[in-house]
């Protein structure tokens, strides 16, 4: 009962009229960047970030707040839309929330969407204020060796939910990670693969990956049919989520919910493994796996709410410890010491009002992004009875536009073009794009994680089953390796024998 008591006195501070006012620019401009490609919630927040600096702890830290999870609400908007990730975690949505719109059901996918980023969001608050101190604590008992293991079981995990053969998601997957040493070496800083570049120092951008593999490429995809090509017309009805919608979405969104927050305290590339996550469950539990990759509403509604679940749980690592799980984090860090807030054991003792009003705030934040995106959904969704022939070059500019005002650099041009190519060349041949992702996305923490651990042990690689979760984690990797090998054999077996029939 005193956490409740303590958050009544958040409320306090955040239903204050000037820091109402942040959150809701914060929620709004997070919104944005959000659906704009090549933006998202870090750079939102680095855009915005001088403007905070005359700000009260309290205001600024709320507004930047709601920058981060309005840019994980507004990520899914184009990804439904036109089949571009507006950030790196709505990839997955991509898969069955385009299928959908292009079915004329983008209204549900996008109603879906929003509530189950609300439930998870919200949820996720209600476990930062329950239990931030004893998981916090948890999560310094993982170390490289747990970390590596966690990170390879997403791979395997990828390998199984992908719409490609096996040998051709192995091939992505391995390409994924050659792509990921590009730069300088992380541990001791010598480039690799460079050219002598400077531009490539920090490796390939991602984002502009992201926007070539999925963006551009499915706009030459669709250019080859530009005489066939119709814009969608959805009607009124088509908007709303029908009751089957709703009933195959909630068991989707509770597990996803559960999924997000859990992975929220997994450092680095938290809100992208648990989106891949949250699919492959919903596809195992699926009676119908089939549809995956074909319009699933619960492919949209599981990633998304996992998507926005890990917003609570990844402020338990920064407030408790001082430490961003993730690169968003990082900037809401260097505000707090910009203000003079030192986040650790003390804050919550020491800064009660920045404390308990940001988490305030992320219950408001949560509404007042359901109120924004919820009423629009009709908005977005006539955007697709533009011509394609309008589109294409408008969403394309967009593209360009968003990916040299991150860095401006014509290189990450260059990249998101080259990508491109090569993803249309990719999806001709019907290769799965999204294991090439998400094992770049990690590739190179999986390998800081994977020397970290060896250089404790000494070199070796019994190291690596030392302590608990590192075991837990292999344990399933064998587990989940055995259970797919044999499922194979008795596949490859029934077709034998129905071949002898």
């Amino acid at each position: 009962m005193e956490a409740f008591s303590h958050l009544a006195s958040g409320f306090a501070v955040a239903l204050t009229p000037a820091n109402l006012f942040f959150c809701f620019m914060g929620c709004l401009w997070g919104t944005i960047v959000g659906i704009l490609p090549g933006l998202g919630p870090l750079a939102g927040l680095t855009l915005l970030l001088p403007l905070t600096y005359k700000l009260d702890p309290a205001s600024a830290v709320i507004m930047l707040a709601g920058i981060f999870y309005g840019a994980m609400y507004g990520g899914s908007t184009t990804s439904i839309l036109l089949r571009i990730p507006g950030e790196a975690a709505s990839i997955m949505t991509c898969i069955d929330g385009h299928e959908m719109a292009r079915q004329g059901r983008a209204g549900p996918a996008l109603v879906v969407a929003g509530v189950g980023s609300f439930v998870g969001g919200t949820l996720s608050v209600l476990g930062l204020m329950l239990f931030a101190p004893p998981l916090a604590q948890l999560m310094l008992k993982v170390g490289p060796a747990a970390e590596f293991a966690l990170m390879a079981l997403a791979l395997l995990v990828m390998g199984f939910i992908s719409s490609g053969p096996a040998a051709k998601t192995i091939a992505m997957i391995a390409l994924g990670l050659a792509i990921a040493t590009i730069g300088l070496d992380p541990i001791v800083a010598l480039p690799r693969f460079t050219f002598g570049r400077i531009e490539l120092a920090d490796g390939l951008s991602f984002i502009a990956m992201a926007l070539g593999l999925f963006g551009v490429s499915e706009i030459l995809l669709n250019l080859e049919d530009l005489v066939k090509a119709r814009p969608i017309k959805p009607s009124f009805a088509s908007l709303i989520p029908r009751a089957a919608d709703l009933k195959a979405s909630a068991p989707a969104i509770g597990r996803g919910t559960l999924i997000g927050f859990v992975f929220g305290f997994v450092p680095g590339i938290s809100h992208v493994v648990s989106t891949f996550v949250s699919y492959a469950v919903e596809r195992k539990l699926s009676k119908h796996p089939e549809t995956f990759g074909k319009g699933a509403i619960a492919g949209v509604a599981g990633p998304e709410t996992a998507n926005n679940a890990t917003t609570g749980s990844a402020m338990v690592p920064l407030l408790v410890l001082g430490i961003p799980a993730i690169p968003a984090t990082a900037i809401l860090l260097s505000a707090l010491m910009i203000h003079g807030v030192n986040p650790g054991p003390q804050l919550v003792v020491e800064h009660p009002q920045v404390f308990w009003g940001l988490i305030a705030s992320m219950y408001l934040g949560n509404v007042v992004l359901l109120v924004l995106n919820l009423p629009l959904v009709g908005l977005f969704v006539n955007l697709l009875r533009v011509p394609y022939l309008y589109l294409a070059p408008s969403v394309l500019l967009v593209c360009v536009v968003g990916i040299y005002s991150v860095k401006a650099s014509g290189t990450e041009i260059l990249i998101m073009t080259v990508f491109g190519l090569l993803g249309y060349l990719l999806r001709k041949f019907r290769y799965d794009c999204a294991p090439l992702l998400l094992a770049t996305v990690i590739g190179d923490r999986m390998e800081v994680s994977l020397r970290r651990a060896l250089i404790i042990s000494d070199g070796s690689w019994a190291g690596l089953m030392q302590d608990g979760f590192s075991r837990i984690f292999i344990g399933a990797i064998v587990l989940l390796a055995g259970l797919q090998l044999a499922a194979w054999w008795l596949g490859f077996r029934k077709k034998d024998m129905q071949a002898d029939v």
